[in-house]
């Protein structure tokens, strides 16, 4: 959510500007770690195209990793933070990174901290990227921070690359048989089922049912695209509600196949990312609320709220999430354990990661290949209906001829 700010700064200057965050709440302790006293917070409605539009700008991972690299090597040698960030402008290949590196600039110089101004993108730089630059400021290791966010950064970028390339050629298939079907409907399977009819007699019935939805697919083409349109925009819609969130991220987990790989990933991206946290020195607690925002799931998110109740009332982390074995399993609130027990929980938490997201990549590894032949088999059916659809009629014309 973004959220307009008015406020003082500790030498009681006036300021004023936009912060993103998940609830007001959040906004105003982020506000509050930036030693700004708020005068006026409002939040910022989104319009009815930014909550359907499914392109929503953002900056490649690779463009981040050598941004974040790149500024760290440039603060390590000394060079002051503004100078930094216009070297950077003028470096980046992506516009849009440019034009956010344009407005960190104008923040800067405006008196605001560069972790205050990045909150503002956080569909860029995101709760974890933001939390870190605030811990480097407050402890004069910004170099630092930015080399670990670049370390993480890249390991992101490889469990997202081996599941993109994993369901590139699947995707491909399945668009390129839509595709093909939709102009057989169109084009090809009227003039033949015309031929069909004319010959009359008694049709088989993959045949009818060929020429009834041939007929519909012809005269309302237009009429199948609106409804295709209307179901993705109001899924979206349903998607961006409360509701509709907490029932779809519950699909990914339950879908038979994808289910078990989709909740090894929110594991990962909890173990990386709590990790990630601790290591750059934010308190557990803290920690736990940006890893309950950022793991991108609704039942997930719940989860770690509900233990980020019992860490402050008193229990462990551990404690907490093994109440919830179905989400969390048995191994993950073991190696917590320990890792609260030997004080080494950033250690524990990476190692956690790098075993679930190499479980990722053997699964995914799996699927594609059962997917290959079931791609096959569906259009082999496909194909065996269409021929039986044409060919039947033809052939017991041509046995009745005889």
């Amino acid at each position: 959510m973004k959220f307009i700010y008015k406020a003082k700064d500790s030498d009681g200057k006036i300021r004023s500007g936009l912060v993103m965050a998940a609830d007001q709440t959040r906004a105003e302790q982020l506000l509050a770690d930036n030693s700004l006293t708020i005068i006026s917070l409002d939040i910022q409605q989104e319009s009815l195209l930014s909550k359907i539009n499914p392109f929503g700008r953002s900056v490649p991972n690779k463009d981040m990793v050598l941004f974040s690299r790149q500024l760290a090597t440039l603060i390590s040698a000394r060079v002051p933070i503004l100078q930094s960030l216009r070297i950077l402008q003028e470096q980046v290949s992506s516009k849009y990174l440019t034009e956010i590196i344009g407005n960190l600039i104008a923040a800067v110089e405006n008196g605001e901290s560069l972790s205050l101004a990045m909150s503002r993108f956080e569909n860029v730089f995101g709760s974890v990227y933001t939390s870190l630059i605030r811990s480097g400021e407050a402890s004069g290791s910004l170099d630092k921070a930015l080399n670990y966010l670049a370390e993480q950064l890249e390991k992101d970028y490889e469990l997202k690359s081996k599941v993109k390339s994993a369901m590139t050629y699947p995707a491909f298939v399945v668009v390129a048989l839509l595709i093909v079907g939709v102009l057989m409907f169109k084009f090809v399977l009227p003039k033949l089922t015309s031929v069909l009819e004319e010959q009359g007699g008694d049709l088989p019935a993959v045949s009818k049912g060929l020429i009834v939805f041939t007929r519909f697919f012809d005269q309302y083409w237009w009429l199948v695209i609106i409804a295709i349109i209307a179901i993705i925009v109001s899924t979206k819609l349903f998607v961006s509600t409360k509701l509709g969130r907490y029932e779809w991220d519950k699909l990914k987990i339950k879908l038979p196949l994808v289910g078990p790989i989709s909740k090894k990933i929110y594991l990962a991206r909890f173990a990386r990312n709590l990790s990630t946290l601790v290591v750059g020195g934010i308190p557990i607690i803290k920690a736990l609320q940006i890893v309950a925002e950022v793991v991108n799931n609704q039942i997930y998110r719940d989860i770690l709220y509900d233990t980020v109740s019992r860490v402050t009332a008193g229990q462990t982390i551990s404690e907490g999430i093994s109440r919830y074995p179905d989400y969390f399993p048995v191994i993950v609130s073991q190696m917590v354990r320990v890792g609260e027990q030997t004080a080494q929980l950033d250690d524990i938490m990476a190692k956690l990661a790098i075993f679930y997201e190499k479980e990722v990549d053997t699964q995914i590894s799996t699927l594609t290949t059962l997917l290959e032949p079931l791609i096959m088999v569906v259009l082999g059916v496909g194909v065996g209906l269409l021929v039986a659809g044409v060919l039947l009629p033809i052939y017991n014309m041509a046995s009745t001829v005889g």
